[in-house]
């Protein structure tokens, strides 16, 4: 045994006194020193620490000693440490030495520490390898060390020791805040498993120095207890991946199996489309499915809103596959295709990957594939989301719709994704592929051969691949199981990509059709990383292994799915050497290929070392059981076989490749190794000689164990089976994920733990959270040191390189976070510290997976009579053998328990759930050359078999074990709840079947019930277990579960599975605590994937000792050679705990679960409340009569009254009944209560009906008020908490005056002052609605951008004069409060995201800074990037800011009274209103096993109503005491009387949303029905044509008598002129709850009180009237009125104004504003105080029976109840949807400027334009109106004077246009459509024989456009470039505006150029106004406009040549003319002056 001792004699020069500990840390395994009690500055601590090692000490191995000063109550504080490395003990075996200690600034001190260090290796160590044979290890060892060095020793100043409140850390050293000294965590060895190390790496290896009980107590008392592991306390069962103990049993594969999905794509509009007049239709294309929208004629913007919706039912893996292809056509009709604009590509998965699975109007952007430098071709905004069964799609309102038209700021891209992507090509090379299977059948072969004498391979392969719905494919390689190809597919698509995954698929190709050999998935994600220090997609070149169905050639594969890739393959198919990589194109070069279809070229070839050098690997597997084998695979013998690649397959493994005859090359061709291996029987002539594969255990015949299942023989004899293989040497790979699934397991499983903590209550989650933490940091920084060491091997692809870099700069900032987040994990912040580890976790199993394979899976077949039945697949990783500890697989060299299953889709339902067989088997697996190890792990006590004599070196075919253990073990079953329902009853008759080892027990059956409490011990005696005591121990063989219900005739039918691990006592341990006796624990039972319930139970597995006199004797025999048999003695058993006898003589010889592990009952009394019971189906075709309600726990209970007339009145006469019952104190382990309803028949019989299993009795626990505690002090931290949202004028709720006296005069009056404070809406009052963590209210945006709008503030006039509009109270409308109420709901969302963002940010940047501040180096957390991000979040932000600020600047809003919104049901908000009465499912008939239960709703066959509660008996006096007290209703004091009652209920139906359409045009015609009892209203009249957001605005009086009638059911159908028409979905609502519920949810309290206008007071009772009412009821003293608008109820004041304005505008007094406060605030009254509903709109989910759980669309409505004993409520509110008002638009064009001129002349050559300008109004394109042409226009000028009309009808409050239309000749009514208000006007050149040319067009959005400007010259493009900064007016509020507008066209290249300027003239005018100056079109009558003034030209020119050239002259040539008579004028005087000046100068000088 090699161990470590270190002797530590004495700590010198302390200061001061004092108590010192010391702790000694060696491969991360602290040891404790006792403490040294009050010594001064010696301690003398003189104690020995020994560390058993299972691997040589390394030279650079640390040791670490701290001295503490030790305290009782506060933290130890750090003295000092001191660090050694120990070579010099390495080499020399033994060190003394007194060194000094640095603190923690690396300061040295006087403190010294003197210790002595001995290290004793293992005996012989003279052979010890070196380690250079096995890692190819970097020899600069210091080179390393020193990066670790820089990384931890940053050496930074920091206070002493650690933070105070924090203790010692228990097994893990303490990491401070720059993580010093933490060498000691750091196992730099290279660990090697030996035979003696049974304790794997992790855990205490210090079994000698005490006992682990002991141990573990102490590290939990005395030390810091996060870091351990609540099973290492409890049971030590350390190497279970999930130290919980529970292994993991979901056994079903959940895969391949199809599942629902429903796409829906609205496609809103599209802008900038590139082209002239288009007429554009959006095609919609999911996978193969196409839909398209309507075409919208000569616009390049067109608003479409259309809705589209694609249901599939597949595989997950399918559907996230599919590709989402959104493309633009341009005009597409009956006759041709049109031609496509663009198109936009992603994938399902990217949209399903998104936050709430959808993206919400974005813009895609669009790019055309055939030409890929051409840019953006325009923008299409559309949702879409992708929900799946279960997930409800929340519509957002997302606050930061800042501007919906910033295009940029919400492109259709996942987050992270650059906004401007680039085109990429995507190179895929496939080299060649091996080991492929037969594809084709023999015969046809053989007969070739016999003729031809030549041998075939029998499959014809190419490789095809698929990405972004593209397919490329290589060539065939005709016959042949090796092609090579070496060919590339190119595909060519913009980079980041939106598809995720390449599909890359060897086919077999066949004259009739080609099959799939098998697919490899190629995920970008993993192969690419898009960080600052990022690499591209790159991939190989590297070998993928590919799995599919078995490799026999059937003709009809069963398995075929399994080869395209769905489900887990069950067998090796082939491996392709492939490479990826992607380059980004420079589109601006010349030689680009613009277009992007796929492409294949050849490639070069690459050598064989490429993809790392072939090693011989050897895999060795051992059986030791093989148990639970099925019986209907048939008594045959049976044998296992084991498989790697196609290495050990003898069936159907090798393809011998007919070129194998050609080349005998032994080393490269792996296939004729293989042939050897095969065949070397004869011929042993392998290098080694020593190597015969043996690859399956000999068949046996199988023993009978129960009547399910069969085992096999194997008890001394442990059959083996070893493998040798070849493969490329890529150990690397699996090692490195090896490395991190550890640390992901060792998380996972403290993270469970936490979990476990948190649900069972017990105390401190939050330290083991931190020890989680601890642990992750520890790995990571272990991780990195490792990691580091293979940074510069051979054979590496550029991925490995790469990958391995962003892995250790992933794992370093992981550890560093997690430090961080350790430290701020309180007791309150463990929650969501826990989602943030969970992120780690899943960042974690991220980055393990390998993308470059490297050795294949290991496949276990179990076959019989040579057929395989049932397989198990192992990932090569987990058994593949290192000498690093945490490199090694996690199975590698253990045993482990393996279930096998059934192949494909043979596991799907429930033959899924069957085990097929329970192996308890031994791998390992590694190079052949470190053979030396694979039997390292087997427990001890065999001997090798071998199969020859000679051959020294093979290993054994078989094990014998000599050493036994025998155990009892004691099954005690105490209960299980909420088990399946197996029968039609609805119930099961359970028992439960133990299957340990090769033994079965069943427990009894207790029949019909889904709770059954056995209370049943099961013994199993003489269980013979092999192995080491110790080994046992730690691992114990897994117990299984197994749930039946017993049926009278045929076989029980399978329930469930649990699997379970005992706890463990060996001879010499104590029963005692705290291990002993064992705990009931909860174990989930699954059945295939779903829960089918738990089990509480506990397992105790106890060794029976020897005899002494029996191993006497056989000491004796083992000298003489005989194999011993040790037989338990007599006095074994008498050891063990003693058993009680059967106590229950009625249960006959059936052991209770003993006194120390049942739990101990308390005396409980159970009062029921019956109610009544709702809607029971019938039963057998029989109606239910007279039923009546048994409730059950425990064994008592107790039965209602009979109902003697069920039809008649359904309630219970007698309200309350108890029954007393003793229970366990522990109330997580009561038992459910079980309620059973019975229809009692004649004659004495009783039928069941149905049942119903409360499973949890905690909520029904009473537990008497505490009357010590101020009676409402409580009420006030209730109210600090809560804000109301109330109306527009916000009161802060909880105001100073109020919060500040809560607390200082408890028991006098509370005054809360409710003034109302000027209207101004605060953004500062954050809303607290429960709810509104994910409330969105569904409004969709046409109806909604209004509001938006209008509060932007309104433009200031010039002068700064506020424009203020007076909102008139007839004006408003229920509309204007509904919409008002919207827009709060969506400001506070607002607010609430930005305080959440805010918080984010914050967090992120404390970690960014701490991250930055550890490592300045290397600061790879994408510093610079995370900080952009800020800045774009915060720009974002100041943006969304200023929306906040202006609440300041902003007008006071016009002050409307609000409701409130709920953005789900009502009842969600209230908790289903069971205040007091819950309703409780019944249910009757079998379980369906679709997933998750799906199917419960159908067996629902009634509802009970009633309550229930508990308590401890006896219960104080005081309650009973009370005034009023009525003994017969025990608990329920005040309940109302359930006699029925007559109520008129009025339903409130707004609107519905996104409906599912119905109809094949992909719209519905919704109507509504509404049904309560017998009475049904159908609206069918009412139909909303064509429309999936039909706003209804109407309400239904229904009179109804409760119980009777009580469940109301609004459903949306669609009405079909032919046929019945389609439900599209309901929604149910039960009044009952609502009307009874102390919430008042009768009729919602409005935040305001008025007698008329839009806001009157529903309620026929006067605030005045509830108030007083509820006081009564609560037995609270008023309300007392007082003077000056106060009112006092229990002790609290409120205040409020109290004068009232009737219609006529008289004030009055009135008291009903006073009454009004206090119910608003009715929560804040002590005892009886809760939030009274108030009036609100609820938006329900529609759903139809027939799509189970997908939303078919929402319903705003609300629901009113009148009692009809109270008066009579007034007339119902109007909520008609608004009437679009009829407006009318008067366009003058005056003139036109500056129009391009497109026209040559015929004679003259010159340019000119026929000018005519076109408008309308969008959506109105038939309507359109031109002006007069303007001939011959050559200067782009023209007169027009002409006037358009435009009529239209608009809703003011949505700002959009109405209109109703048919969508075609053939359609039965109009549609009405609501579009945006936008006027287009275009000019045009107009030819008399061609088409006219388009020049230029103009939108303007008539509520926000631009002014115009004063002249032509000031008229430019900026007026549309920068449209968003430039002032808008609103011709709705301006009325009339007249200007320059530029028009605009884009050329070529697509910029916008200008090619026109128009003055034009806007007037809009109401209807009424219209009729009263009617003007005329044209210039025509009446207000006819004058004839333009235009240019005679403009007429042709022949007609009067003599004008034309007057024109050509005068306009043309002026100026030149001009300029040439001048100069013609310069010259003559030149010449004359010339002229003239000689005779002029002689005149001059003869002086004449």
């Amino acid at each position: 045994m090699m161990s470590l001792v270190v002797h530590l004699k004495t700590a010198a020069h302390l200061r001061g006194k004092g108590d010192r500990i010391a702790k000694v840390t060696f491969r991360g395994l602290p040891l404790y020193s006792r403490i040294a009690e009050n010594c001064g500055e010696v301690a003398h601590f003189n104690e020995t620490f020994r560390w058993p090692i299972a691997s040589r000490l390394d030279q650079n191995e640390m040791l670490e000693v701290q001295v503490y000063n030790y305290s009782k109550v506060f933290t130890n504080r750090l003295v000092g440490t001191f660090c050694m490395v120990l070579q010099k003990v390495a080499e020399e075996g033994h060190l003394e030495l007194t060194d000094t200690l640095i603190d923690d600034n690396n300061m040295s001190i006087k403190t010294s520490v003197t210790i002595d260090i001995r290290y004793q290796p293992m005996d012989g160590t003279g052979g010890m390898w070196s380690d250079g044979e096995f890692l190819d290890v970097p020899d600069d060892r210091d080179g390393m060390f020193a990066f670790e060095t820089d990384s931890l020793l940053s050496g930074q100043s920091h206070g002493s020791g650690t933070s105070p409140g924090r203790s010692l850390q228990g097994s893990i050293p303490t990491f401070r805040k720059a993580g010093r000294g933490v060498f000691s965590a750091m196992k730099l060895g290279k660990t090697k498993c030996s035979k003696d190390d049974h304790k794997r790496g992790d855990e205490p290896a210090v079994l000698e120095m005490e006992d682990l009980d002991k141990k573990a107590m102490r590290l939990a008392g005395m030390l810091e207890p996060d870091t351990i592991s609540l099973a290492s306390v409890t049971a030590v069962t350390t190497n279970v991946s999930n130290k919980r103990s529970k292994p993991d049993i979901k056994m079903e594969p959940s895969s391949g199996r199809p599942v629902d999905y429903q796409i829906s794509i609205t496609v809103i509009e599209a802008r900038q489309l590139i082209g002239l007049n288009m007429d554009p239709v959006v095609c919609v294309e999911v996978g193969d499915d196409k839909k398209y929208t309507s075409m919208k004629e000569s616009t390049n913007c067109p608003y479409y809103n259309e809705y589209f919706v694609f249901d599939f039912h597949v595989p997950p893996d399918v559907m996230f596959d599919k590709i989402i292809k959104l493309s633009v056509i341009h005009s597409k009709n009956l006759l041709r295709s049109g031609t496509l604009v663009g198109t936009f590509k992603m994938d399902v998965g990217t949209v399903y990957s998104q936050p709430e699975h959808q993206f919400y109007h974005k813009w895609a952007v669009l790019s055309d594939p055939d030409d890929i430098t051409a840019g953006c071709k325009g923008y299409v905004k559309c949702d879409i989301a992708v929900v799946g069964k279960g997930d409800n799609i929340k519509t957002p309102h997302k606050a930061n719709e800042t501007d919906e038209d910033d295009i940029e700021g919400n492109l259709l891209l996942p987050e992270g994704i650059p906004a401007e992507r680039q085109w990429a090509r995507f190179y895929v090379k496939i080299h060649r592929a091996e080991g492929l299977p037969k594809m084709n059948t023999s015969i046809m072969a053989n007969v070739k051969k016999a003729f031809i004498g030549e041998n075939r391979d029998l499959v014809d392969p190419y490789v095809q691949v698929q990405f972004s719905g593209q397919k490329g494919k290589t060539s065939v390689q005709k016959s042949s199981y090796e092609p090579i190809w070496n060919e590339q597919v190119i595909f060519t698509e913009l980079f980041p990509p939106l598809c995720k995954r390449i599909k890359v698929q060897i086919r077999d190709s066949d004259k009739v059709n080609d099959v799939a050999i098998g697919t490899h998935f190629v995920d970008l994600r993993k192969i690419s990383n898009d960080g600052d220090k990022g690499f591209l997609p790159t991939l190989g070149p590297a070998w993928v292994n590919m799995y599919g169905s078995t490799r026999q050639y059937t003709l009809m594969d069963e398995h075929q799915d399994l080869n395209d890739g769905l489900g887990e393959g069950v067998s090796f198919r082939a491996r392709l050497l492939i490479s990826v990589a992607v380059e980004i194109l420079d589109t601006t070069s010349p030689e680009i290929i613009c277009s992007t279809d796929v492409q294949v070229e050849p490639v070069s070839n690459i050598s064989e070392s490429a993809t790392g050098k072939m090693e011989e690997f050897f895999l060795f597997g051992s059986f030791l059981e093989a148990t639970m084998i099925d019986r209907k695979i048939g008594d045959k013998p049976i044998s296992f076989e084991i498989t790697i690649g196609n290495y050990g397959n003898h069936i159907d493994g090798v393809s011998k490749s007919s070129s194998v005859k050609k080349k005998k090359k032994e080393d490269e061709n792996q296939e004729e190794e293989n042939e050897l291996i095969q065949n070397s029987s004869e011929d042993e002539a392998d290098e080694d000689a020593d190597l015969t594969s043996v690859s399956s255990t000999p068949p046996m015949k199988p023993f009978i164990t129960d009547r399910n299942y069969f085992h096999l023989p194997y008890f001394e004899k442990k059959p083996c089976v070893y493998i040798k293989s070849w493969w490329q040497d890529q150990r690397r790979r699996l090692y490195n994920s090896n490395m991190m699934d550890k640390i992901a397991d060792k998380l996972e499983e403290g993270l469970n733990d936490v979990q476990e903590i948190i649900k069972t209550e017990k105390a401190f989650p939050e330290r083991r959270l931190r020890g989680a933490l601890e642990e992750l940091t520890i790995g990571c920084s272990r991780y990195v040191t490792l990691a580091n060491k293979d940074v510069n091997l051979a054979g590496r692809t550029k991925l490995d390189r790469e990958r391995l870099k962003s892995c250790m700069r992933e794992m370093d900032s992981m550890g560093q976070q997690a430090k961080q987040i350790r430290t701020q994990v309180k007791k309150n912040t463990v929650k969501e510290k826990l989602k943030l580890a969970q992120n780690f976790l899943q960042r974690l199993r991220f980055l393990a997976d390998e993308p470059q394979h490297s050795i294949p899976d290991v496949f276990i077949w179990m076959m019989s009579n040579n057929k395989r039945i049932a397989y198990a697949r192992i990932p090569s990783k987990d058994i593949l053998f290192s000498v690093v500890d945490e490199e090694t697989g996690k199975d590698c060299g253990k045993v482990k328990a393996v279930f096998l299953k059934l192949p494909g889709k043979k596991g799907f339902g429930p033959a899924g759930w069957t085990v097929q067989a329970k192996l308890e088997l031994y791998l390992w697996l590694g190079l052949n050359k470190s053979r030396k190890d694979f039997l390292n792990g087997l427990p001890n006590g065999f001997e090798e078999i071998r199969a020859t004599k000679t051959g020294h070196g093979l290993p054994p075919v078989t094990l014998v074990y000599d050493m036994k253990q025998v155990f009892q073990l004691r099954a005690h079953m105490y209960q299980a709840r909420s088990l399946f329902a197996a029968d039609s009853s609805g119930l099961s008759d359970p028992f439960a079947r133990v299957f340990f080892s090769s033994q079965s027990q069943v427990t009894e059956v207790l029949n019909e019930t889904l709770c059954p409490t056995w209370d049943q011990l099961l013994v199993f005696d003489d269980v013979e277990l092999f192995g080491e005591a110790t080994e046992l121990r730690d691992d114990p063989p897994i117990i299984v579960v197994e749930f039946y219900d017993q049926d009278t005739v045929g076989k029980a039918e399978f329930i469930g599975r649990t699997f379970a691990k005992p706890t463990i006592k060996m001879c010499d341990e104590p029963y005692g605590p705290p291990r002993f006796p064992p705990q009931l624990e909860y174990y989930q039972i699954y059945r295939g994937n779903s829960i089918a319930g738990e089990l509480l139970a506990a397992f105790e597995l106890l060794q029976i000792p020897f005899d002494a006199e029996e191993i006497r004797r056989a000491l004796i025999a083992v000298h003489d050679f005989a194999v011993p048999q040790i037989k338990v003695g007599p006095g074994g058993r008498a050891d063990l705990p003693p058993l009680e006898g059967p106590t229950d003589s009625e249960r006959g010889p059936i052991l209770p679960v003993p006194l120390g592990i049942r739990p101990v009952l308390s005396r409980y009394r159970i009062e029921v409340l019956f109610w009544g019971l709702r809607d029971l189906k019938r039963i057998n075709l029989a109606q239910v009569d007279r039923p009546r309600v048994d409730i059950e726990c425990a064994g008592r209970g107790v039965q209602s009254v009979l109902i003697q007339n069920y039809k008649k009145n359904p309630n219970f006469s007698t309200l309350v009944k108890w029954f007393e019952v003793d229970l366990p104190e522990n109330e997580l382990l009561h038992p459910p209560l079980n309620i059973r309803v019975v229809d009692c028949r004649a004659f004495g019989r009783y039928i069941l009906v149905g049942s119903h299993a409360v499973s949890t009795l905690r909520h029904f626990i009473y537990s008497p008020p505490d009357k010590s505690c101020n009676n409402w002090a409580s009420a006030a931290k209730l109210m600090n908490g809560y804000m109301v949202l109330t109306n527009g004028c916000s009161q802060a709720r909880s105001s100073p005056s109020f919060s500040s006296r809560t607390f200082s005069r408890p028991a006098g009056d509370i005054s809360v002052n409710l003034e109302a404070e000027p209207p101004i809406r605060k953004m500062d009052t954050v809303v607290k609605l429960d709810a509104m963590s994910d409330a969105v209210v569904k409004v969709d945006m046409n109806e909604d951008e209004s509001d938006k709008e209008k509060k932007k503030k309104k433009k200031k006039k010039k002068g700064g004069v506020e424009e203020e509009e007076e909102t008139d109270e007839r004006v408003l409308d229920w509309w204007s409060k509904y919409f008002a109420s919207i827009e709060t709901l969506k400001e506070n969302l607002r607010s609430q995201e930005a305080a959440q963002a805010e918080a984010e940010e914050r967090e992120d940047l404390e970690i960014a800074a701490e991250a930055a501040e550890i490592r300045p180096d290397d600061l790879h957390l994408k510093g610079s990037k995370m900080r952009e991000r800020f800045k774009e979040k915060k720009s974002s932000k100041q943006k969304r800011s200023h929306a906040a600020d202006s609440s300041e600047k902003r007008p006071p809003k016009a002050r409307v009274d609000e409701l409130v919104v709920y953005n789900k049901e009502l009842e969600s908000e209230y908790g289903n209103f069971e205040d007091w009465l819950h309703t409780f499912n019944l249910y009757r008939g079998k379980a369906g096993d679709d997933d998750e239960h799906a199917l419960d709703d159908d067996r629902i066959v009634g509802r009970f109503k009633g309550s229930l509660c508990m308590y401890k008996v006896p219960l104080s006096q005081e309650i009973t005491r009370e005034t009023g007290y009525d003994p017969n209703m025990g608990m329920f004091q005040s309940i109302p009387h359930n006699d029925p009652i007559h109520v008129l209920v009025r339903v409130y139906v707004v609107r519905a949303t996104d409906l599912h359409p119905a109809d094949i045009n992909g719209k519905a015609d919704p109507y509504i029905a509404i049904k309560l009892g017998k009475s049904e209203i159908k609206d069918k009249e009412n139909y909303i044509s064509k429309q999936l957001n039909p706003v209804f605005g109407k309400s239904f009086d229904i009179e109804a008598t409760f119980p009777m009638e009580s469940m109301l059911t609004v459903s949306v159908y669609d009405w079909d002129l032919v046929g019945t028409d389609d439900l599209i979905g309901e929604t149910k609502i039960d009044l009952e709850n609502r009307f009874y519920s102390k919430f008042r949810a009768t009729c919602g309290i409005a935040s305001n009180y008025s007698m008329h206008g839009y806001n009157i007071w529903r309620d026929p009772m006067k605030p005045s009237q509830i108030l007083a009412k509820l006081c009564k009821e609560g037995k609270i003293d008023g309300p007392h009125y007082g003077p000056g608008g106060k009112v006092k109820v229990a002790n609290r004041i409120f205040t409020g104004p109290t004068e009232i304005e009737d219609e006529n505008g008289l004030k009055k007094q009135t008291e009903e504003h006073l009454a009004l406060s206090v119910l608003n605030h009715w929560e804040e009254i002590p005892r009886v105080g809760c939030k009274l509903v108030p009036e609100h709109v609820e938006t329900r989910p529609l759903l139809n029976p027939d799509k189970p759980g997908i939303e078919q669309g929402r319903l705003e409505m609300w629901v009113d109840m009148f009692p009809m004993d109270m008066p009579a409520p007034g007339p119902a509110i109007d909520t008609s949807p608004r009437k679009p008002k009829r407006y009318e638009l008067r366009v003058i064009i005056w003139n036109t400027d500056e129009v391009i001129l497109e026209d040559d002349d015929y004679f003259t050559g010159e340019k000119s334009s026929d000018i005519f300008v076109r408008g309308w109004l969008k959506g109105q394109q038939e309507d359109k109106q031109d002006t007069d042409v303007h001939y011959h226009s050559l200067t782009g000028e023209g007169n027009f004077n002409w006037r358009f009309v435009f009529p239209f009808d608009y809703l003011v409050a949505e700002e959009k246009i109405v209109i109703s239309k048919k969508e075609s000749m053939f359609s039965w009514d109009e549609t009405e459509y609501k579009i945006p208000a936008r006027l287009t006007m275009q000019v045009w050149d107009a030819d008399h024989f061609s088409a006219d040319d388009f020049l230029g067009a103009i939108e303007l959005d008539l509520n926000r456009f631009p002014r115009g400007a004063k002249t032509a010259k000031q008229c430019n493009l900026d007026m549309i470039r920068n449209e968003q900064e430039l002032p808008t007016i609103s011709i709705f509020k301006q009325k009339r505006v007249k200007g320059w507008w530029p028009f605009v066209a884009r050329d070529e290249n697509d910029e916008m150029e200008l090619t026109g300027k128009v003055e034009a003239e806007l007037h809009l005018v109401t209807a009424e106004e219209a009729e009263k100056s009617p003007v005329g079109l044209g210039r025509n009558e009446p207000d006819p406009l004058e004839k333009p003034n235009r240019p005679d030209t403009t007429f042709l020119w022949f007609l009067s040549p003599l004008k034309a050239i007057r024109y050509l002259v005068c306009n043309r040539y002026k100026w030149l003319i001009i300029k040439i008579v001048l100069a013609l004028l310069l010259l003559i005087m030149i010449g004359l002056f010339l002229y003239s000046m000689p005779g002029y100068l002689v005149k001059k000088l003869l002086g004449a």
